[in-house]
């Protein structure tokens, strides 16, 4: 009689340890698949939130840009500005957010020749920041536009003779989404055409808070 009880105890002890065992791998499963769930939920709330920055197309109207000295111009679809005069270079892009959320644009980084290739971005620190806030709705037409006023501030005499001598450029724009994240470089040529117009490619994006996806 003893070791019958014994044994009954026994196997109690293991229908005991067994259902623990399969509530825990039932709990560990079902906390995984919560986190999976989560962490899709999250991506698509980011995707939903972020910004691609393109030249705009040939056929979108063109953008009227004032500058802070009552400088105005009017670029065209596809198309740039860089311009020289005797106070300032005038710098400006025509742009379309093919992405699904709003940008906004940091800052930018000149380069007095056309980058082809792999060459690398600049330090976002060493980006000049914006005079005042640049919006690109999603799915929608904006601008990008810079100056550079000083004529001994550093890349001012490289920007200018490059622009005098009708040399292809190259500006990076540092942008992100509304709330400050999922921040982009991507990289626009300014190409001079024998109209004194500048066509506008984009050869690059890079990402700086996610994964880059080559």
């Amino acid at each position: 009689m003893l070791a019958s009880v014994t044994d009954w105890a026994t196997i109690s002890s293991l229908a005991t340890a067994a259902g623990t065992l399969v509530l825990a791998l039932a709990t560990f499963a079902s906390v995984r698949s919560a986190n999976r769930a989560a962490r899709a939920a999250e991506q698509s709330l980011l995707v939903g939130l972020r910004p691609v920055l393109m030249p705009s197309r040939w056929q979108d109207p063109g953008e009227k840009i004032g500058f802070m000295d009552e400088h105005w111009v009017k670029v065209t679809g596809g198309h740039g500005l860089a311009e020289v005069t005797d106070e300032a270079i005038y710098l400006a892009i025509a742009l379309r957010n093919v992405g699904s959320g709003l940008a906004v644009l940091h800052g930018w980084f000149f380069y007095p020749e056309r980058l082809l290739g792999d060459i690398g971005h600049a330090d976002p620190q060493a980006f000049r920041r914006l005079s005042r806030d640049l919006y690109v709705p999603a799915g929608d037409l904006g601008f990008w536009q810079g100056t550079f006023r000083d004529s001994s501030e550093p890349g001012f005499a490289e920007a200018r003779d490059a622009i005098k001598n009708g040399d292809s450029v190259t500006v990076d724009l540092l942008y992100g989404d509304h709330e400050g994240g999922q921040r982009v470089i991507s990289r626009f040529s300014l190409i001079p055409r024998e109209d004194d117009s500048w066509l506008v490619t984009v050869s690059r994006h890079w990402n700086l808070d996610r994964t880059d996806p080559r």
